[in-house]
């Protein structure tokens, strides 16, 4: 009881002793710093606990079980401190007197920290006084693949300049490469740098995702519902170097799947254009239009009816005939998808399912439209029109895309044979 009562006053000095570095350290008072770490006597690596919510300075391995208290703070070096706000000046002084530089309290060493917080300064001056380049943090990454910002391409340069490996996975459940990390942030100087330093274009993850099937992931932004240009310029450049669009991971989904699944008009389009197979089916027989019909009424932002075109006139097979009221289901309230879908066919019969798949409000909203619908789709032909675009679609065995634009046809007839919604059918 003695021994500890004794104890207890110095670790009260020890404490308000460690809130003075700190303190010193955020206002990158190097001169003070200095001062506690001569005077007083405190331990120049001494580690100290800091305010951390974002958890910018931890690192935890997958699975890990932590209590919340833990996720509002994190355990930390002064050099941790210096690189985390930029006391650039401290941080000299500190590696100058001998501070280690590969520490990581938390799972995170200070270079992991620099290129999470895009600190090419620090970087350029951990890197000098020794810092490990192919460190692993905690969590199994390298300090590349903390690099996930536009601002962060500097230090992601210095990296590759000292040796960093482009093409070294991480080592936890995900296995992704800084190339699967760039194409995921959508980051596309970040993908141009690694393709220019041998990174693999179709390299593979722990579920078979290449950097393409991430980059199609992660453009749609599901909570914003918004889609990233970025994403598709990095689509564009993995393609451009190679990138396979037909490649398959663990449910054999391919990019296209998932950008079918996002309701992305403007990659679905690109990756088309590169070779992407229209008709790929994933583990459980779904083809990309399956995915497109299931989110068509959930993507309030996207332009459905043309993602329905681009599958079309590149060879997608349509929906088998018995079963066209699923179509209705998912797509009531689009009347362009409707028609894209219902003109793809020479003759379509309704059965009693149609009518019970369009809701009675979304009928009376587009009544115009749903009368032509059933005035068509009847037991006698369409028009003479319709009969000789089906005609036309089937000699081009169904790759319009390319032959349709080489028919001396006029433009509104080559938008007619490509599907180009009207507003009513006849």
């Amino acid at each position: 009881r003695f021994i500890i009562f004794l104890s207890i006053p110095r670790q009260l000095a020890l404490k308000k002793l460690k809130k003075r570095f700190l303190e010193a350290l955020l206002a990158n008072n190097a001169q003070e710093v200095l001062h506690i770490l001569h005077t007083d006597k405190l331990d120049i690596d001494t580690v100290l606990e800091v305010d951390d919510p974002s958890m910018v300075l931890a690192s935890y391995k997958q699975g890990y079980w932590l209590p919340g208290y833990r996720l509002e703070n994190s355990w930390a070096t002064g050099i941790h401190v210096c690189v985390m706000y930029n006391a650039l000046e401290t941080a000299l002084v500190l590696l100058q007197a001998g501070a280690a530089v590969n520490l990581r309290p938390n799972g995170k060493t200070p270079l992991h920290v620099a290129c999470e917080v895009s600190n090419s300064d620090c970087v350029a001056l951990l890197l000098a006084h020794g810092a490990k380049i192919n460190t692993l943090s905690l969590s199994g990454h390298t300090p590349l693949h903390y690099c996930i910002t536009k601002e962060s391409v500097v230090c992601a340069k210095q990296l590759i300049f000292k040796g960093a490996k482009v093409n070294v996975s991480s080592h936890n459940n995900d296995e992704d490469t800084p190339l699967h990390t760039a194409a995921r942030f959508g980051v596309p100087e970040l993908v141009s740098l690694y393709m220019a330093h041998g990174a693999s274009v179709n390299a593979v993850n722990s579920f078979q995702e290449t950097p393409l099937m991430t980059a199609a992931f992660w453009a749609y932004d599901s909570k914003e519902q918004t889609y990233s240009e970025d994403h598709h310029i990095v689509s564009r450049i993995l393609l451009d170097h190679g990138a396979d669009p037909n490649l398959q991971e663990e449910d054999h989904k391919t990019a296209l799947h998932k950008a079918a699944w996002n309701c992305d008009h403007v990659l679905m389009q690109i990756l088309l254009e590169a070779g992407a197979d229209a008709r790929a089916m994933d583990i459980n027989g779904c083809a990309p239009i399956q995915y497109l019909l299931k989110v068509t009424d959930v993507r309030p932002l996207a332009i459905p009816e043309v993602c329905y075109q681009l599958l079309l006139n590149h060879n997608a097979a349509r929906i088998y005939p018995p079963q066209f009221h699923k179509v209705l289901q998912s797509c009531y309230d689009y009347p362009r998808v409707i028609e894209v879908m219902v003109n793809s066919y020479e003759h379509l019969k309704p059965t009693k399912k149609w009518r019970a798949a369009i809701p009675d409000d979304c009928y009376k909203r587009h009544k115009v439209f749903y009368d032509s619908v059933f005035g068509v789709c009847t037991n006698t032909p369409r028009t003479l029109l319709h009969l000789t675009r089906c005609a036309i679609r089937v000699s081009l065995r169904g790759f319009c895309h390319r032959g349709v634009p080489q028919l001396p046809l006029p433009s509104l007839m080559r938008k007619y044979v490509l599907l180009e919604p009207e507003g009513m059918l006849y």
